[in-house]
């Protein structure tokens, strides 16, 4: 792609951006009946346009950065692109600590996380059998599990009060650590399958300057993206009478993930499996430790201590999405353990499975 239509796009980018600045301003609330309900809507499409775009141009943006400079492409899959897919989810769920609707911060990861492995896996399986390295079947997957039940527990144990409170998010954010030597040390040591050293040589054509803009407009953009998303959700919830865990679990969780759905589905069409499912496996222990572990450490103290001071609610509906996510990633486990790949009949059952939780999730499959 030319200069000249790369910096066109970002003009319109701009141009979203600060519409989306301005759609923050309005007072929605102030409406009356449907004219209400319209406006949110676009103000909720408008808040993923600037999540996704943000994103994207971050990941963009960080990656040309670190090309120029020479920075090896693996260290760039399983950090850059693993936390700007999941930027979305991160802007969302800490907004909506600090906003009180803590259920769209639970049920947004969580949501992503299940949607992720069964229907973005999914869709990708279907297209091209995906290949899995030893590394994420004996590693990266078995770990997505334990966090994921470490946060269950959490979240049993500690119910709506105090729920997933600092001293969980400390906890979070010591697997979250791990699991940055851990890929720090599958760098250096070159396990990982990712890494390309002709890859790594290549070079972005546009200057420092202009992709350090880029980065910068792309975290101002999901900053604004998820004010917007936030604001929107939790008013047309409020409105129709949906719980922020619906909301959370069913419409965030689809918005802030497009970024993994895009990127995963791409690159199976393109024959790049591993990043497909590294992408997904990065993005969902993202999710959860860096995202609800940061949430949980910057809700408002208000007068409370540190460590006896309220977190995030964690509803007992939340249990059973908490089981669907870990159902979610032990059915990944399986599905590729023997032949080490995901193929069309996995992603057919991982495609049901999702359909099924999504209808139980809408309420009409009950328990």
């Amino acid at each position: 792609m030319s200069k000249g239509k790369e910096y066109l796009k970002f003009i319109i980018f701009l141009v979203i951006l600060v519409a989306g600045l301005f759609a923050t301003m309005n007072q929605v609330d102030k409406m009356k009946g449907g004219i209400a309900i319209v406006a949110s809507v676009v103000y909720l499409v408008m808040g993923f346009v600037l999540l996704i775009k943000g994103a994207d141009y971050f990941v963009d943006g960080a990656a040309g950065i670190a090309s120029k400079f020479g920075i090896p492409q693996i260290i760039i899959g399983l950090t850059i692109v693993a936390f700007g897919t999941s930027a979305p989810e991160a802007a969302v769920s800490i907004s909506s600590g600090f906003k009180g609707a803590a259920g769209l911060a639970v049920g947004n990861v969580l949501g992503s996380n299940v949607m992720n492995i069964l229907l973005i896996l999914g869709l990708a399986a279907t297209i091209t059998n995906l290949k899995v390295g030893v590394n994420t079947i004996w590693i990266e997957i078995p770990f997505v599990i334990i966090v994921t039940g470490v946060l269950l527990v959490m979240g049993i144990i500690n119910g709506e009060n105090p729920g997933i409170n600092k001293a969980c998010g400390l906890i979070l954010w010591g697997f979250f650590i791990i699991f940055l030597i851990y890929l720090i040390i599958s760098a250096k040591n070159g396990k990982d399958a990712l890494e390309n050293n002709e890859e790594s040589e290549q070079k972005v054509s546009l200057p420092v300057a202009l992709l350090a803009i880029y980065v910068i407009a792309g975290m101002v953009a999901i900053v604004a993206g998820s004010n917007v998303t936030v604001d929107s959700a939790s008013f047309i919830a409020s409105k129709l009478g949906v719980t922020d865990r619906i909301i959370g679990l069913t419409v965030v969780a689809f918005g802030t993930s497009l970024p993994e759905l895009v990127t995963s589905c791409i690159a199976a069409k393109k024959g790049n499996a591993d990043i497909a499912i590294g992408n997904i496996v990065g993005s969902n222990i993202f999710n959860i430790l860096f995202v609800l572990g940061t949430t949980a450490l910057v809700m408002p103290l208000k007068g409370e201590t540190f460590f006896v001071a309220p977190g995030i609610a964690f509803a007992k509906a939340f249990i059973a999405d908490g089981i669907a996510a870990i159902y979610a990633a032990v059915l990944l486990l399986l599905c590729c353990f023997k032949k080490k790949q995901l193929g069309k009949i996995a992603g057919i059952v991982m495609l049901v499975s999702y359909a099924i939780y999504f209808l139980f999730t809408i309420g009409i499959i009950k328990l």
